[in-house]
């Protein structure tokens, strides 16, 4: 018998991404809604992928930290 036939894989946490993956989406069009120019729409592209680094960022800047 093979090894991957006698393996179980269980994956858990599944959640996790898709709500990153629903915040990107929301994210990008959101920045991309605001942006006037092409390269402003595609740094908002880009702060999209990055939007749980501002979140953070605020959330620690509103308790003072």
């Amino acid at each position: 018998m093979c090894k991957d036939e006698r393996t179980k894989v269980i994956h858990r946490g599944g959640g996790a991404e898709a709500v990153y993956g629903l915040g990107f989406i929301g994210a990008a069009i959101y920045f991309i809604s605001l942006a006037p120019t092409f390269w402003l729409g595609v740094l908002g592209f880009l702060k999209a992928i990055v939007w749980p680094a501002f979140l953070v960022f605020a959330a620690l800047k509103s308790l003072g930290v």
